[in-house]
């Protein structure tokens, strides 16, 4: 099967969206697909922002990307990049006689996907990832008014795709309430299960020592943005270190919230206990989940989140807020859900942690079985058997026609 995708966030973009297409592309490619990506061009800063070399991708045998003319938007990361259209993209991708197109983002990239689809008479699917609210906090002009319209833009997009993914249900029914109809369902984002896996207790301690960890340490991982509500953690780090003198909270990740967090943190007089990382490589970024005893997210916008699952995966408690998709994912047999802003609630659960290492290990135990239905094997058979239900369908539904 060729399978063309588009996404307007793409590597070296700090995103869980270009995580998880392409940790899905490699496993798709391993079992023989072709994928060819089109997606913005980032300048070397962009790369050295993500500490990686300013150089392309390789994905392996299967996979093409193209990097197409783009411009920089704002966003958290300060990297963020959007295609800019020429709606002639459909004329490059006829060569590769794609069998389905993918569209990850209804802005710029998911425009050309449109086009492309209705000129080659391809099938078109889309995946929202994102809430169109969150891509208007970063708006110059911001209002109710400019919310509804943005609201009925992204139905009025994804009414035009053929079928329509989303990795929570919330985002989906919240879609529906401004005239979204398309056929739909949930699709988890792929979780890399090879990599992010429990540890035993010495190899912890190990690991521990390796980053210089005290005692009882709490995680963030992702984006240093305003709707991360990294504060929120800050703020109950300040109050668990009364009860808890070892508690320490490290932070990963990169974003434009992140001198204001580092100013929080010297007025709460907190600087031994957290630490930021910035941005690891990818095996340090592994690393740090296995050393960590909690994994904690603030966040008011989730779709899924990737850096909950990765948590998951490594068998650790986690605590979330009860705010779009994270309660979807956390249960009592994994963690723990505290209200929106709640530093309180949250550090009263860190201290009842902490306190308790059975509980810690039965919510891990929980927390990894709930991912293991989430390996990128898995979610790969998931896709291909989607793609092919709607390619019989659109395929045979034109021959009908014609």
């Amino acid at each position: 099967m060729n399978i063309v995708v588009f996404s307007d966030s793409f590597y070296p973009e700090l995103s869980g969206i270009a995580d998880s297409i392409i940790i899905l592309a490699k496993e798709l490619a391993a079992l023989g697909h072709r994928l060819d990506f089109y997606v913005p061009k980032y300048s070397e800063k962009d790369f050295h922002i993500f500490n990686v070399p300013a150089k392309e991708l390789e994905l392996g045998h299967g996979i093409k990307i193209h990097r197409l003319p783009s411009m920089r938007v704002p966003a958290p990361t300060g990297q963020a990049q959007m295609i800019i259209p020429t709606f002639l993209r459909a004329i490059s991708i006829r060569k590769n006689k794609p069998d389905i197109i993918h569209t990850h983002l209804f802005f710029s990239a998911g425009i050309e996907a449109l086009v492309a689809s209705r000129f080659l008479k391809v099938p078109l699917i889309g995946t929202s990832h994102t809430p169109i609210a969150e891509f208007l906090r970063y708006s110059p002009v911001q209002s109710k008014t400019e919310e509804k319209i943005g609201q009925h833009f992204v139905s009025w997009y994804y009414n035009r795709c053929d079928f329509v993914t989303a990795p929570s249900q919330g985002i989906l029914d919240e879609m529906k309430t401004y005239g979204f109809n398309r056929p739909c369902k949930v699709i988890s984002n792929p979780i890399e299960t090879k990599i992010f896996y429990p540890v035993a207790a010495e190899e912890k301690l190990r690991i521990k020592r390796d980053f210089n960890f005290p005692g009882f340490v709490v995680l963030y991982a992702g984006r240093l943005a305003v709707e991360k509500h990294v504060d929120v953690i800050i703020r109950a780090i300040a109050l668990v270190k009364e009860q808890i003198p070892d508690i320490f909270f490290a932070i990963t990740g990169h974003g434009k919230a992140e001198t204001a967090l580092r100013k929080l943190v010297i007025e709460l007089d907190i600087e031994r206990h957290v630490r930021f990382f910035g941005t690891l490589t990818a095996d340090c970024h592994a690393l740090i989940y296995k050393a960590a005893d909690v994994f904690a997210i603030a966040s008011t916008a989730e779709t899924q989140s990737l850096s909950l699952m990765k948590a998951m995966a490594t068998g650790m408690p986690v605590i979330g807020v009860n705010a779009r998709a994270l309660p979807e994912y956390i249960n009592k047999k994994n963690g723990f859900v505290v209200e929106p802003g709640d530093y309180h609630g949250l550090a009263d659960v860190l201290v009842l942690l902490s306190k308790n290492p059975l509980q810690r290990e039965a919510l891990g135990r929980g927390g990894f079985e709930s991912v293991q239905r989430f390996s990128p094997d898995i979610i790969a058979d998931e896709w291909i058997r989607l793609y092919e239900q709607v390619g019989s369908q659109f395929y045979g539904s034109h021959n009908a026609d014609g």
